[in-house]
């Protein structure tokens, strides 16, 4: 279904749908797309649904007249009915027929009685064509409806129910006719500040003019026009004249760590989103940028208690509607998000039911499998001792034993022998039985980064090389250099598409790493080719996304924001550059100084500055990060920093 909730097609004054803010291009597009998905080339069946069923005189001027407005839009139609009393037993087959359902406007509580007595919820559900509301037909295709007080004796009425249940299309809830009522009395009060204000205390309601619409498709709501939110007893300008913004409540787990990630919500809240926060830490230490970015922010004490997080939710959903999103682009909390989403049945994300496909090592291996991607062998520490030791007899020492379910290096080991097997089992039985063992593959590890649109498609594409293996790096305490490539090599850039469509990813931030082989080896390709690692349904570690930042001269944290709002990305991109980091260790001594480092790079250099504790084995316990125009140039960086 395609919905268009309107105070009014038409501009006030006007005797035709408008076309301010794309309104006319959106319905015609809309059902051009019906028609060709129900392979009908012909125009469509058009139904008016009444708001006024019993009141034929009524009926008859609303024919009339929104006939002649469609005819003076321009859209033809094959068939024009309305749907009132006297033909309602047949609801289910006119709906079925019409590929666009038009809720006529009128008194809001008479039509939400008709809708109830044929049982249109119903019938609606499942519906595959356009649905355009038009004031009372908007406000009634809420879950919840709010029905403000509009004729006299209403708003002292106390048996009048301001609050109704609708068709469920949508929760959005819209104040129409802005035009009409910002000056308007009923019963001697002011209806917006002295009646609609007051009901705002714990429903969140639009308040638009004519011509202004909300379009709800594929999961996503936009307002476009001017409009005005009317939330606790107040009101503020939400979208302006001419703009698209998205109707979306997100939810962002522990946005304050990385420090980093408080990006990614300001983005969200500068491309319209109300953004809501979850953390462990007061608001008090939460950065500017975070402050100013969330619209709430709900502090746990333990973001490990499940309890306290989903109470948290549940407190935002009561309070300011349903929850669109639950994201934390983070690999710890990767099934506490899950979980969330089954939980509060959020569909903009990977549910519990499909989590240990992409934590687990060993459940990676079906999809690599599926879409014909090599991937090193495999076998599970849970077969036992034995059957490890003959897997190792196939492959050939040295073996890796890493975490089944497991982020980064942490607890991977390289295992040269029987004996070093053996004692593996005997010493770290828990840890032999919850991991994977696979053979060891020498070359490059290499990472496509994207982010994937809802329809399994990249938006945006990034390639970082990584020399030494981050394992290694950690065992033995090295300096880690790595880069932002200038370009992505088009093999990798297939076999990580190719990767994207196998797991079926969509709507996420992803990190996916391939070994590129230094040498050919049998049954898995030739020199340079690049064969599956693991899937990270999350943004690389560290300061990567800065880095791809400074690589491609754009901003991601801003294309994964579209992505959320959009769908589809908004963000350019300027110069390419390798963009590379070079990190150093506090107990080792180093030829070259901070202040000569600076000296010598000070104008490529775009970060220089300490890591995180919680980051600094991996990442070393400072970073220089700079961009460069030639590779040269960069290896250059990388000696001078480690020499």
């Amino acid at each position: 279904m395609i919905l268009f909730l309107t105070g009014s097609p038409c501009r006030k004054g006007e005797d035709h749908f408008t076309s301010d803010n794309g309104f006319l291009f959106e319905v015609n597009e809309a059902v051009a797309e019906v028609l060709s998905l129900r392979g009908n080339s012909r125009s469509p069946a058009i139904l008016l649904v009444s708001a006024a069923p019993d009141d034929d005189a009524y009926n008859r001027d609303v024919f009339a007249s929104m006939k002649e407005c469609i005819d003076r839009s321009g859209i033809a139609y094959r068939s024009f009915v309305m749907l009132k009393r006297d033909n309602s037993a047949s609801v289910a087959e006119l709906v079925r027929q019409s590929e666009v359902v038009f809720l006529c406007g009128g008194h809001v509580p008479t039509q939400n009685r008709f809708f109830h007595e044929i049982g249109l919820k119903e019938v609606l559900k499942g519906y595959d064509g356009v649905v355009i509301g038009c004031s009372a037909g908007s406000m009634n295709c809420a879950e919840d409806v709010y029905s403000h007080p509009e004729l006299p004796g209403e708003s002292v009425d106390p048996t009048y129910r301001r609050h109704l249940k609708g068709l469920g299309l949508t929760d959005i809830n819209l104040v129409p006719h802005l035009e009409d009522i910002q000056d308007a009395f009923l019963d001697g009060r002011r209806l917006v500040t002295d009646i609609i204000l007051n009901d705002s205390e714990v429903r969140r309601f639009y308040l638009i003019p004519d011509g202004v619409y909300v379009l709800v498709r594929d999961g996503r709501s936009y307002l476009r026009g001017e409009s005005y939110l009317i939330e606790n007893k107040r009101i503020t300008k939400f979208s302006a004249e001419g703009s698209t913004v998205p109707i979306m409540n997100v939810i962002f787990i522990s946005p304050h760590f990385p420090e980093t990630y408080s990006h990614f919500c300001a983005t969200l809240h500068q491309n319209g989103a109300m953004v809501f926060g979850i953390g462990d830490t007061p608001y008090d230490n939460l950065c500017a940028e975070l402050k100013s970015s969330l619209d709430e922010y709900y502090r746990v004490d333990d973001l490990e208690d499940y309890d306290q997080v989903y109470r948290a939710v549940a407190f935002l959903s009561f309070k300011h509607g349903r929850i669109d999103w639950i994201e934390s682009n983070n690999e710890y909390w990767l099934e506490q998000d899950a979980r969330l989403r089954s939980d509060f049945n959020i569909t903009t994300g990977i549910k519990s039911e499909r989590i240990d496909d992409i934590k687990e090592k060993s459940a990676m291996k079906k999809f690599y499998k599926a879409g014909n991607i090599p991937t090193a062998r495999q076998i599970k520490g849970s077969e036992g001792l034995d059957a490890v030791l003959e897997f190792a007899k196939l492959t050939g020492y040295p073996i890796i034993a890493k975490p089944d379910n497991g982020v980064g290096a942490a607890g991977t080991c390289k295992l040269h022998s029987d004996k070093e097997v053996s004692d593996y089992f005997k010493n770290y039985p828990a840890d032999a039985v919850a991991s994977v063992v696979e053979e060891f593959i020498t070359g490059s590890i290499v990472s496509y980064d994207a982010v994937i649109d809802s329809k399994c498609e990249p938006i945006f594409e990034s390639m970082s090389y990584f020399p030494v293996p981050i394992m290694n790096i950690v065992k033995d305490k090295m300096d880690i250099n790595y880069w932002v490539e200038k370009d992505i090599d088009p093999k990798l850039r297939e076999i990580g598409r190719r990767t994207v469509k196998a797991f079926g990813v969509g709507s996420r931030f992803v990190h996916f790493e391939f070994f590129k082989l230094d040498k050919a080896r049998k049954g898995l390709g030739k020199k340079g080719d690049y064969i599956g690692l693991e899937v990270n349904m999350r943004p690389a570690g560290g300061y990567t996304p800065d880095m791809m930042d400074y690589a491609h001269s754009t901003d991601v944290y801003k294309i994964w924001a579209d992505m959320v709002a959009f769908d589809e990305c908004h963000t350019n991109q300027g110069e390419q550059y390798f963009c590379a980091y070079a990190g150093r260790r506090d107990f080792k001594k180093y030829a070259h100084s901070h202040e000569d480092i600076m000296a010598k790079y000070g104008a490529m250099m775009a970060k220089a500055e300490r890591m995180p504790e919680a980051l600094s084995s991996a990442l070393c316990d400072m970073a220089y990060i700079a961009k460069f125009t030639e590779r040269e140039q960069m290896q250059e960086f990388f000696a001078y920093i480690g020499e």
